[in-house]
């Protein structure tokens, strides 16, 4: 397919799937209950995490999370106590654990009582020349790891481009926090990261989408091919490449449930 055509073609989905009704049956339902900045953010932050496995599942259990936190994520992060980590005992989805959900509320706490924004975590990291968000990912795994009774098992569900890693639901948070367009979907709340930085969440669908229309020529899947994708979207949109996310996702889903019918 020649560019032109190629970018037409996409842009034509982006289209389709760039719109509210995409949101219902996914995971961003979750913060999109919210207003409040903070709310939005570690609601955004926490079900990202936990993005993997069925979306149905996933907004289940999300919904359960922010109901163990009385459906206000930011008060009950700055204002619980020890104790009231006790109802989280028997929170887990798939691999994450009690032991992962404990850390994740001691340093949600620990960073909003100095910080009143999560966006600083990653954008401390960057400046406005930075080419892509690779050194925000690496910074904020770093940190969010350098509290001294970090459990080692926690440190698979937040990814970093330093082991290779696609690091496709961080990179789909960042979309969440940083894309803004006249859609409504993605929330565009933080403005300290551009969208021409951000890196494309690569997963099974759009990687599938991607090699079939010529879009990555490594054979690998990781963090290296997620930046080759992303540059060659920038030659389609290169101040928002991340936002042909829609197209490649929502072609990859149609293509699996095409499969699917008898």
């Amino acid at each position: 397919m020649k560019q032109a055509d190629l970018k037409s073609y996409l842009n034509q989905a982006v289209d389709r799937f760039n719109h509210t009704s995409f949101i219902e049956k996914d995971p961003i339902s979750i913060p999109k209950q919210f207003s409040k900045k903070q709310d939005i953010e570690i609601s955004g932050f926490w079900v990202a995490m936990l993005s993997w496995g069925q979306r149905v599942t996933i907004i289940n259990k999300a919904n359960e999370l922010m109901g163990l936190m009385d459906h206000s994520p930011y008060e009950f992060i700055k204002g619980h106590e020890e104790s009231d980590r006790k109802k989280f005992l028997d929170f887990k989805h798939r691999t994450f654990n009690d032991i992962d959900t404990l850390y994740f509320l001691e340093w949600l706490q620990r960073y909003y009582t100095k910080h009143d924004s999560l966006e600083d975590a990653f954008a401390m990291h960057m400046n406005d020349h930075t080419e892509n968000v690779e050194k925000a990912l690496v910074g904020f795994q770093d940190l969010f790891f350098s509290l001294p009774d970090a459990p080692q098992r926690t440190h698979k569900h937040v990814a970093t481009p330093t082991r290779k890693s696609t690091c496709k639901r961080l990179n789909m948070f960042l979309r969440w926090m940083v894309r803004s367009d006249d859609r409504g979907v993605d929330f565009g709340i933080w403005k300290k990261i551009q969208p021409s930085q951000l890196v494309i969440p690569l997963d099974v669908h759009v990687d599938r989408v991607a090699r079939s229309l010529g879009l990555i020529q490594r054979k690998q899947t990781d963090w290296q091919t997620a930046v080759e994708l992303t540059n060659r979207l920038k030659q389609f949109n290169e101040q928002d490449p991340v936002i042909y996310d829609y197209a490649l996702f929502g072609l990859g889903i149609l293509a699996k449930d095409a499969e699917r019918k008898p």
